[in-house]
């Protein structure tokens, strides 16, 4: 059973109250005031409402969150790193992140449940990405985990029709369409949208297509398609935001970089991939 430590750096009135300042949710904090002997503070075990002191060392043993259910499948996981906080992963594209009906028996997180498999294993996807985009996934491997995560970036490459030869930021809200309360998949701008920034910069263009590097503000659900089809350069192979290709197979888009704060390390990683095959077979012909 893991045990994350905090160093407390003022007084609290409660536990409850250093848990809520640091972000936890409400479930989480119900489901550990029902375990006994998951809090401790000095290495004494305590209960919810224990006051904390300046320079306290709060413990939480084990993690009070219910296992994932969701249906395991076996699939091949290209690891790019492994700790007992942290799984991060090269997704390749055309493999949902997330179970869905079109998807139920076969996706990326089933294959984490089967790999993960344990009692404790609360199934944590720190960046999900789209069925067609490939690249860095990073997987808290418990609720604790995720919320100590700190710094998390991402960059990405992409080819994009058009010529672009300059930066670009791209700031307009996405709005989410809803049918009957269910969301539907095509994202649209729109003023009653949230805000979504989009930082632009190309690498290198034919004149015909660029590859570019973007970095993001906000990450809403398709914010680059959603953005680069705006500005008329839609990503190469988007179906939905642009058109089919026939030299790609799916959207030319890839989770290239990642960094962050390891708070249990304490130091920050940083990962980098090389880019897939057929992305690198385009990339000739720029």
């Amino acid at each position: 059973m893991k045990k994350y430590d905090f160093i407390i750096t003022k007084d609290y009135e409660s536990i409850y109250f250093f848990l809520k300042e640091a972000g936890f949710s409400e479930n989480f904090i119900k489901n550990l005031r029902k375990k006994e002997g998951f809090l401790k503070i000095n290495n004494e075990i305590v209960f919810m409402n224990h006051p904390l002191k300046k320079d306290d060392v709060l413990s939480i043993v084990g993690n009070p969150n219910t296992s994932t259910s969701i249906m395991h499948c076996i699939l091949p996981l290209d690891i790019v790193y492994e700790d007992d906080y942290y799984l991060l992963l090269n997704k390749p594209s055309g493999l949902s992140s997330m179970p869905n009906k079109s998807h139920y028996t076969h996706n990326l997180a089933g294959a984490i449940c089967h790999y993960l498999h344990d009692d404790e294993f609360t199934l944590r996807i720190v960046n999900r990405l789209d069925k067609d985009t490939a690249g860095l996934l990073l997987v808290a491997k418990d609720s604790i985990a995720l919320n100590a995560l700190k710094d998390f970036k991402k960059i990405y490459h992409a080819i994009c029709c058009g010529e672009i030869d300059k930066d670009l930021v791209v700031d307009k809200p996405i709005l989410t369409i809803t049918e009957n309360g269910v969301n539907q998949n095509k994202r649209v701008l729109s003023h009653l949208g949230k805000r979504a920034t989009t930082f632009v910069h190309p690498i290198k263009t034919n004149g015909k297509y660029t590859l570019i590097e973007l970095k993001l503000i906000n990450g809403r659900t398709h914010q680059i398609r959603v953005h680069l089809s705006s500005i008329d350069h839609p990503l190469l192979g988007d179906c939905l935001y642009g058109s089919p290709s026939n030299l790609i197979d799916h959207t030319a888009l890839l989770c290239k970089k990642i960094s962050f704060y390891h708070p249990f390390l304490n130091q920050t990683l940083t990962f980098e991939i090389d880019y897939p095959d057929d992305f690198k077979a385009l990339l000739n012909e720029l």
